[in-house]
Order: structure tokens, then C-alpha cells, then sequence
């Protein structure tokens, strides 16, 4: 198994994602925000080497020199799209967004 890191950026974004979703209502509790984001993370750290890599849209750039994304439908409303660039046997995320923000960047 590849090691899979974080960026800070992303680290910081999926601690504020735990207080959006309750903040906002989406999700009821604290714990359930916590444990949905764990889930993520999850995913990422099993998933990331063994699902197909697409190359990410020309719009992220900015996440990395021939990043790639893998794609969490995480329910019927949400997919997540996780963003990292790959080096030496390591994946570096760089970015996570879901369609509710960047949909329309990714072709289905």
C-alpha cells in the first residue's frame, strides 16, 4: 500500500467541513459531521490506489502538476472529488471538492 498525506490546506478544509455540515444542517450532530469526514478519509487512504485515476481538469491546475482525481459518490446527492498529484510511491492530496461546488468542472 502507497502512503497517501494530506496537504495543510486539505487538513484545514476537512476540519472546517465538520462545522459546516453541522452549521448548516446538513448533518444532525458533531459526531455524525466527525464521523462522515473520517469516512472520507477512509475512503481516500483504501481507495486511492486502487481506483482508475482520471487527469484533473485544466481549472485545478493549481493543485499540481498532472494531478489526477478519484471520484466518492458518497450518496445520491453527494459526490466527492479528491485531487493528488503521485510521486515516488506516495499520494499527496491536494484538493477535495464535491459537485455541489465544482461539478460542473468534471465530466461525468
Amino acid at each position: 500500500m502507497n502512503t497517501v498525506l494530506f496537504a495543510p490546506e486539505v487538513e484545514e478544509d476537512l476540519f472546517e467541513l465538520t462545522k459546516i455540515l453541522v452549521d448548516k444542517q446538513y448533518l444532525g450532530t458533531p459526531d455524525y459531521a466527525v464521523s462522515y469526514v473520517r469516512s472520507l478519509i477512509l475512503y481516500i487512504r483504501e481507495h486511492i490506489d486502487s481506483l482508475p485515476h482520471k487527469d484533473a481538469p485544466s481549472y485545478f491546475d493549481k493543485y499540481g502538476h498532472d494531478a489526477k482525481y478519484i471520484i466518492y459518490k458518497r450518496n445520491s446527492n453527494t459526490t466527492w472529488y479528491i485531487i493528488f498529484v503521485e510521486r515516488a510511491n506516495a499520494y499527496l492530496v491536494t484538493h477535495i471538492t464535491n459537485n455541489h461546488i465544482s461539478g460542473q468542472y468534471f465530466n461525468q
